[in-house]
């Protein structure tokens, strides 16, 4: 492959500016050996946050031609190389230094949610007995490694940084997890609709397209919730129902 020229974004909180590196590709490369070899050979105080690069620790996301990608999960055979190819940070979140990111506050709304309470144990051996079907349903938002793509895609945290009012999609993967557990308890729709802002969502499934996991978030997780949100809080029977029903 011909030498290629990478647009990476240099700076921190306070200023900073794209600045271009031309290396040499070879065949195999993922975009996060790129920025390895500029930091080895031209840029050693290039930031950049990564582990196990191999798609499972979430570390390496950022915006590659402005999609928000896992930079090792990104292969150059599949970019346009005969236009310098663009590395930024995730919009989403604080700019820290160059592409790496404060995202701390997933971490803060994650400890907010009301957390698994399970039902009391079925059986005699004080275990509790499943359908398999219910427990298919959760198994898929257990592949979520945290990467926050589909929060930086997101248009109400990326757009009108509404983080104190929304969750975003991830946690609301993270909820349905819970919501939808044949074992839980818990009910976390007043959350939802008040302090999670599961209302901003408009479905627009662009946190879907971007999971590395193939997640089906918006038709698995986010509508489902709202349906159930709207069904208590909203179905006009069943607001008849409360105002009649007999008060004990």
């Amino acid at each position: 492959m011909p030498a290629t020229t990478f647009r990476i974004w240099r700076g921190d909180r306070n200023a900073g500016a794209f600045k271009d590196y031309t290396t040499d590709v070879t065949d195999g490369m993922v975009v996060l050996d790129v920025i390895h070899q500029i930091q080895a050979e031209q840029a050693p105080d290039l930031a950049c946050r990564w582990n196990c690069k191999a798609g499972k620790c979430g570390s390496c996301s950022a915006e590659v031609n402005g999609m928000p990608k896992l930079m090792c999960m990104t292969r150059m055979d599949t970019l346009d190389m005969s236009a310098p190819v663009t590395v930024e940070p995730m919009k989403a979140f604080p700019l820290i230094r160059d592409l790496a990111t404060d995202v701390s506050w997933n971490y803060a709304v994650k400890k907010r949610i009301r957390p698994f309470r399970p039902r009391t144990p079925d059986a005699p051996d004080g275990s509790w007995r499943m359908k398999q079907a219910d427990v298919d349903r959760v198994q898929e938002f257990r592949k979520c490694i945290e990467c926050f793509l589909c929060q930086d895609v997101c248009h109400v945290l990326r757009d009108h940084h509404k983080h104190g009012e929304f969750v975003g999609p991830r946690f609301l993967v993270y909820t349905a997890a819970l919501e939808m557990h044949p074992l839980d308890t818990e009910d976390r729709l007043a959350d939802l609709k008040d302090e999670q802002g599961i209302g901003y969502c408009n479905i627009t499934k662009c946190c879907t397209k971007v999971c590395p996991e193939h997640i089906t978030i918006t038709d698995n997780a986010i509508i489902p919730l709202k349906e159930r949100v709207v069904d208590e809080y909203y179905d006009p029977l069943t607001r008849l129902f409360r105002i009649f029903k007999p008060r004990p």
